[in-house]
């Protein structure tokens, strides 16, 4: 599977919202839809349920780390594993640390918005250019910093960032694929 960095869809809400970020990457990869069943429920439902143990060892770290600074942590992770049994992937919606602000039929956006700073997590679903049964998934992280400790906290995240998201993506396209 090949995930390439590129750049924030022209469609996405992201790039609509008028907003400027901080920080912006993009990760794609394409993802086999035989039937044209895959949806951004689907998609944004694999966000949570795929990532690797290390990933999740990280967030356990960084939740330990951060709640110091009284920042939002994403909670129990048993207790997330039974609120994705429910989880209808609608705006309102929070599951860990991410809350859902939008959902079309192609894109979910995730984040929050806490004092230090706010991200946003597009998962963007797009006919493949080729016109075969795959499906391109954008994974779009934005960030804006709300004060100087928003720039000092990235620092050390940013370098993991580049780590994580195409492992996300990878493992986001796996579970989609087996679930086939």
């Amino acid at each position: 599977m090949k995930i390439i960095e590129t750049t924030l869809p022209n469609h996405s809400l992201l790039n609509s919202s008028g907003n400027t970020y901080d920080y912006v990457d993009s990760f794609q990869a394409s993802l086999y839809d035989h039937g044209n069943k895959f949806t951004s429920t689907d998609i944004g439902r694999a966000f949570f349920s795929s990532g690797p143990k290390w990933v999740e060892r990280l967030f356990a770290l960084r939740n330990k780390m951060v709640s110091i600074f009284g920042l939002k942590t994403s909670g129990d992770i048993t207790k997330r594993e039974r609120q994705l049994q429910n989880f209808k992937c609608e705006p309102g919606e929070q599951m860990g640390l991410f809350k859902v602000f939008a959902k079309t039929e192609n894109e979910v956006i995730l984040g929050e918005d806490d004092k230090h700073l706010n991200f946003r997590v597009s998962l963007f679903l797009a006919p493949h250019a080729s016109g075969t049964k795959n499906k391109d998934i954008t994974l779009t992280t934005t960030v804006e910093f709300n004060n100087w400790f928003g720039k000092l906290y990235f620092l050390p995240v940013r370098p993991f960032h580049k780590l994580i998201v195409p492992t996300m993506l990878k493992g986001i396209i796996n579970k989609l694929e087996i679930k086939k």
